[in-house]
């Protein structure tokens, strides 16, 4: 296996760290290098230390001079231009496409164009006009709402910067029964990041609810206090290690969960 070290490059916010290939000394971490990758030579940064990877992205070419620095800022300035020369140029032939950003390598011979569209399209009509203006080969990437809120980056309701565009290498699997197991109010608005799907930090403390709610009564069982309350259930509160009981007696009391046990039947 090929020796490597994570290496992020510079593609919008996106945190992803990509596997390259080093020869001889491995670059110490927070070190700006060069990269070849399938798109050509470009900029990244080192941000772990080196591994045995099964598979690289590619390699380190050198550490990043001066001159490439420099490169990489006149390069930034003209895609900035470019961005909005394809959102007006675009605008009127395909006004479904949302241009995100655009990325040229560090030879400027491939440009990459960001963009996002609810729809299928097909931008083949277009690809002459933007390569002669661009001077470069052009690559369309299309991103999806997710993919679209990690590239431009942005808040979430916790008010850090959202977690896909600073640190998550893979999104993680969110469902509506993690909310449920959670408590929280199923409402959109109350558990969608600003991409409009499920958040992403439903899942992270899922497993301790799921342990937690292990020891639990379900909802609407049927129990008794051992100080012979009985009830039914009508919320978990698996933080507290307690339930809400609607009692045969028309009211609402907390209860621990440890105390509970099944109703018996009637006779």
């Amino acid at each position: 296996m090929p020796s490597c070290v994570r290496v992020r490059l510079h593609h919008g916010r996106e945190p992803k760290l990509y596997a390259m290939r080093y020869k001889g000394e491995p670059p110490a971490v927070g070190t700006r290098v060069v990269t070849r990758t399938p798109r050509g030579l470009e900029l990244g940064e080192v941000r772990g230390g080196p591994y045995e990877a099964e598979k690289s992205f590619g390699e380190v070419v050198r550490v990043a001079t001066e001159d490439d620095l420099e490169r990489v800022r006149r390069f930034r300035e003209k895609e900035e231009s470019l961005k909005w020369w394809l959102r007006a140029r675009l605008r009127p032939k395909l006004p479904q496409v949302k241009v995100l950003g655009c990325n040229y390598t560090l030879d400027g011979g491939h440009v990459v164009v960001y963009y996002s569209a609810e729809q299928r399209v097909n931008l083949g009509s277009v690809v002459r006009e933007i390569a002669r203006h661009a001077g470069a080969r052009v690559e369309f990437v299309a991103k999806g709402p997710r993919d679209q809120t990690a590239f431009l980056g942005t808040l979430g309701m916790c008010g850090m910067e959202s977690c896909c565009s600073t640190w998550m290498q893979h999104f993680a699997p969110a469902t509506i029964r993690m909310a449920r197991d959670q408590q929280l109010p199923l409402s959109p608005e109350k558990i969608s990041g600003p991409c409009g799907r499920l958040l992403c930090c439903l899942a992270y403390e899922h497993p301790h609810y799921k342990e937690l709610l292990a020891d639990m009564p379900k909802k609407n069982a049927k129990v008794c206090t051992s100080a012979g309350v009985c009830g039914k259930v009508i919320k978990l509160n698996p933080l507290a290690g307690t339930v809400d009981l609607y009692t045969e007696g028309g009211g609402v009391i907390t209860a621990p969960a440890s105390d509970l046990r099944p109703r018996e039947p009637k006779e």
